[in-house]
């Protein structure tokens, strides 16, 4: 059985066969899915996909950094926090830093990340980072933040062995996923030499697909091919992939399972 940690299921790509994409999935042997947040336009849309599949898909809430700006920062951060005050969460997320679209909100990117972790550590729920192009600063503010203690998942972990395991040093999985497949992807040596007892599976559906579907709209189902390409460079089975993975998933989002 395998684990989706992170898939963006409620996006509009999905609305014409979500039930069908949520079935194949099944089909796949994937046994959960979580739901990463991404600003207040999907909130709802993400937890009606909860409410209709309350046993698969599991919520978690955040703002993602491509959302936060000088503008529309706290208002965003409000009304996040209005939703965790209303119901549990099994984690804050996916925040971070993203610095490949625009570096110049970089400091209220940080203001956020600073203020979500906050919550984490008073809600004792682990975080979900997005790292886009910002690996090293994502590094540098976990470190200035030493009191954040409750770990979580650097998703898409596109770093390298030394940042790898700096990550792992301060209690956080890595996120693989379809970028592992990829050609030029670069994470053969982290497959190589970071155990499955740090490593999660995701998807980031619609986004990102694996090989061979690679330009295709992403979905849960294609994450057997993520795990696929872990038990090739590990020389394992598929099966102890999916076994090792899941088992760190669940101690993760240990709150909800």
């Amino acid at each position: 059985m395998l684990i989706d940690t992170h898939a963006h299921l409620y996006a509009k790509q999905f609305d014409n066969d979500r039930d069908a994409m949520l079935q194949r999935a099944i089909t796949e042997g994937v046994e959960k899915i979580y739901l990463p947040a991404i600003d207040s336009d999907t909130h709802e849309n993400m937890l009606a996909l909860e409410a209709a599949h309350p046993d698969f898909c599991v919520a978690m809430m955040g703002i993602h950094p491509c959302s936060i700006n000088d503008a529309d920062a706290e208002s965003e951060l409000k009304i996040a926090e209005k939703y965790l005050s209303e119901r549990p969460f099994c984690a804050i997320g996916e925040i971070g830093v993203d610095l490949h679209w625009d570096k110049t909100t970089f400091d209220v990117q940080k203001m956020a990340f600073i203020r979500q972790m906050q919550w984490a550590r008073d809600l004792k729920l682990p975080i979900i980072i997005h790292s886009r192009e910002s690996i090293d600063e994502i590094i540098h503010i976990l470190k200035e933040n030493a009191w954040f203690t409750e770990g979580g998942i650097l998703h898409c972990f596109t770093g390298n062995v030394e940042q790898a395991k700096t990550l792992i040093d301060m209690g956080f999985y890595l996120g693989i996923g379809g970028v592992a497949t990829y050609k030029n992807g670069g994470l053969e040596p982290v497959l190589t030499e970071i155990p499955l007892k740090n490593l999660v599976l995701e998807t980031d559906a619609p986004y990102l697909a694996p090989v061979p579907m690679r330009g295709k709209r992403n979905e849960s189902s294609y994450i057997r091919h993520v795990a696929q390409k872990i038990a090739d460079v590990k020389m394992v089975s598929i099966e102890e992939v999916g076994r090792e993975t899941s088992k760190n998933a669940r101690a993760i989002f240990q709150s909800i399972l």
